[in-house]
């Protein structure tokens, strides 16, 4: 019988402190990570043992990846550089430490470069939060790639290891907004040897380890979480299969296979989470090049069908080619790498890329709370590098007295990043870390004045909320625990969650604690006494909540709970507040041009805005960031979410960049700026009735004087449409 691979659920993972130390733990902490040779000498190494490059400037705190990682290195005992913001346009600035011992360990930084670098409109930004002085192009476009190529012309022969939100959300064909086109997965681009993608700590400390120990990194090939290049056909090992999934509407035998879109896993016994998935056979197709078993895709049934092994099956995408020419199979290979993200019942993901297959492990596995609290208690100096002198450095400057408490959401919402990075299963530190934590705060950083801006994470109120079953939780295949509706098996007990804020308000030094990440109200209103507590006591006058709109068709599109919730929760803020002697208010966000929004929904929209006196400063616009699931439907006219194929109906969505405007224009009614472009949508839309000066109109027929001046370059105007049998009047 074979051995449980590295990548089978059922496998325990070794614990990530588990490992005997490398011989270099004898030389000790560093103050500071070294960024200097002179530093290194100061420290008596010879050299480093990893070297990380980052496109975000050195801040020695756990909100910056960098410091995270390279400290979580350091406990291992080994000696970790760093390289940060390094001039790319040479080799010379990637020498500056020397050649590693065992790799580089190249991030873009805490955010995708294309995305720090340009607005939702491709416009450049001005500036760039995670430098110092706020400075902008600190940085190159699609700076991982540039990173690992510099790191291999600086020194022929090293490792090269990717990681960060970038490699994440580019580990596969995806498509890129900025170039308007399906681009190649990061590992062939960046020419690197291995791709971690996720919360990467577990995967980063064992090979480490491993690289250490004298294994070559071409021959590790089981981390969880990890990506690589291999020859087309390669598997793993003896008693592998590859199910063909790089079609769809094809007809086939009756045969049953698995279905790729099932939400269970096959014999989950138990599970209301999902319909049941269908078996694999190991019986028919051909041999692909190398000896891979290929098995064709069909939903037809046979009762004689052996299941495959979950833990030995690898499921072929669409290849590049493939995705890039065909947006539905884009929205078919998009559905099937989000079914297949759960770490519980994750199979294998293959690719192709020309002749080459880019392959990727099943994600990594959740830290146990004593893990994620090893991760927090490293000795963080929670300040800047000193080579930065006084410069202030504005990400700092945000997250400097808050503390993160979670990683991880279940919310799933189509035009978030989160899920693709961080997974769906919370994992949360215990009350103990993060207190010490707050206290480390009120003894160590500078110009604490006894207000703990945040205790948060993705979401404000996940903490310790998991499903109540491990078993359920395993073989879900739900894209979300809350949408439609708040998943049976969620435990949504806000009691530790209560218990945490009460200590935490109760140490010595400190005045108020806020709550400052975004609240998920559709959890909150199931728990009154915590939406009392924190109204009563976290709220600093605001609170921010992200309805992202308020009609059905856009909010199924996001997967996000209806406007009932949203008043439930109003409600409740506004009757607490009351109780409390307190004014405060509800500032809502909502989203523009997201795929599923027509014209007519944003206009409902705006209306509802005025109804109720919301003057919105900062909107957002839909930015199509790689792999998310809204921007497979903005690419390809898709909806991943259900069942893709060529007859599949179409999402409507606004591309060109005047109806973007629009969208925009309809959030912010109340600017004269935007009432030129909203008179000509009305009219064309037949609601020439929302034009006058009344209370029960959108916008006044007049134009203030040097307002809404025309743009010297037009915008293309979409064709004129009917109006809409739904458009509603105001009220």
């Amino acid at each position: 019988m074979n051995a449980p691979h590295a990548t089978d659920p059922a496998a325990a993972p070794r614990g990530l402190f588990s490992w005997r130390k490398h011989w270099a733990s004898r030389f000790g902490i560093a103050p500071f990570l070294p960024m200097s040779r002179s530093e290194i000498d100061a420290l008596a190494w010879d050299s480093c043992d990893i070297i990380l490059v980052t496109g975000d400037a050195y801040v020695d705190h756990p909100s910056f990846g960098m410091a995270l990682i390279g400290r979580l290195l350091e406990a291992q005992g080994f000696r970790v550089g760093i390289i940060s913001q390094p001039d790319w346009r040479s080799a010379a600035a990637f020498r500056a430490l020397g050649r590693p011992n065992l790799f580089f360990g190249v991030t873009a930084g805490n955010m995708d470069s294309m995305v720090n670098r340009y607005t939702a409109d491709r416009k450049p930004r001005s500036d760039d939060a995670y430098t110092p002085h706020g400075e902008a192009n600190r940085r190159p476009d699609r700076a991982l790639v540039v990173y690992a190529q510099r790191c291999r012309e600086a020194f022929p022969g090293s490792n090269v290891v990717i990681g960060s939100i970038e490699a994440s959300l580019r580990r596969i064909a995806h498509y890129d907004y900025w170039s308007d086109k399906v681009r190649r997965s990061v590992l062939p681009d960046s020419k690197a040897d291995l791709l971690l993608y996720g919360n990467a700590e577990r995967a980063v400390v064992e090979l480490a380890h491993r690289l250490a120990a004298g294994e070559r990194v071409g021959d590790i090939r089981d981390l969880r979480g990890s990506a690589f290049m291999v020859p087309r056909g390669w598997l793993p090992g003896e008693g592998w299969r590859e199910i063909d999934s790089t079609t769809v509407d094809t007809p086939g035998v009756l045969i049953r296979h698995a279905d790729p879109y099932a939400m269970t896993v096959a014999g989950a016994a138990g599970s209301p989470c999902g319909g049941s998935a269908g078996e694999v056979s190991d019986q028919v197709g051909e041999e692909a090049a190398g000896g891979a078993r290929v098995v064709q895709w069909h939903r037809q049934s046979h009762a004689r069908m052996p299941k495959l092994d979950r833990a030995r099956t690898a499921i072929r995408l669409p290849s590049y080619e493939q995705v890039a020419a065909d947006p539905v199979l884009y929205a078919h290979a998009s559905r099937v790498l989000h079914l297949e993200s759960n770490p519980g019942n994750a199979r294998a993901l293959v690719q192709a890329h020309g002749e080459r297959d880019v392959w990727l492990n099943p994600p990594p596995l959740p830290l146990s709370t004593a893990e994620i609290d090893g991760v927090f208690a490293a000795p963080f100096q929670r300040r800047p590098h000193p080579a930065y002198g006084e410069a202030r450095i504005p990400a700092f400057e945000m997250i400097r007295f808050s503390v993160n408490i979670m990683r991880g959401c279940f919310g799933g919402c189509t035009f978030c990043s989160i899920t693709e990075h961080e997974g769906r299963i919370i994992q949360s530190r215990s009350e103990q870390s993060i207190l010490h934590e707050i206290e480390e705060i009120r003894e160590r950083t500078p110009g604490f004045t006894g207000i703990i801006s945040d205790l948060g994470g993705p979401t404000a109120n996940m903490y310790r909320l998991a499903c109540k079953d491990r078993q359920i939780e395993a073989a879900c295949r739900r894209l979300s625990c809350v949408f439609p509706g708040i998943c049976e098996n969620l435990d949504t007990d806000h009691t530790p969650l209560l218990q945490l804020y009460r200590k935490a308000r109760a140490l010595p030094g400190v005045k108020k604690v806020l709550i400052s990440s975004g609240l998920r109200y559709d959890l909150a209103v199931r728990d009154p006494a915590y939406v009392r507590e924190l109204v009563r006591h976290h709220v600093g006058g605001y609170l921010k909540i992200a309805p992202e709109h308020t009609e059905e068709g856009p909010l199924a599109h996001m997967m996000k709970p209806g406007m009932g919730s949203y008043e439930q929760f109003r409600q409740m803020f506004e009757k607490f507040s009351q109780e409390a002697g307190k004014e405060q208010y509800l500032i809502p966000y909502f989203i523009a041009a997201h795929p599923g929004t027509s014209d007519d929904d944003m206009l409902r929209l705006a209306l509802w805005l005025k109804r109720n006196n919301f003057r919105l400063d900062q909107v957002q616009t839909f930015l199509p960031t790689p792999m998310a699931l809204a921007t497979a439907m903005y690419h390809s006219g898709r909806n991943p979410l259900h069942r893709v194929g060529h007859a599949s109906g179409s999402v409507e969505t606004a591309r060109g960049a005047r109806q973007r405007r629009l969208h925009k224009a309809f959030l912010r009614y109340h600017d004269p700026d935007n009432w030129p472009l909203l008179r000509e949508a009305l009219r064309r839309m037949g609601r020439a009735d929302l034009i006058g000066n009344g209370r029960q109109h959108l916008v006044p027929y007049m134009q203030p004087h040097g307002s809404g001046a025309p743009r010297t370059v037009p915008l293309k105007s979409r064709p004129a449409r009917p109006r809409s049998a739904g458009a509603l009047p105001v009220k």
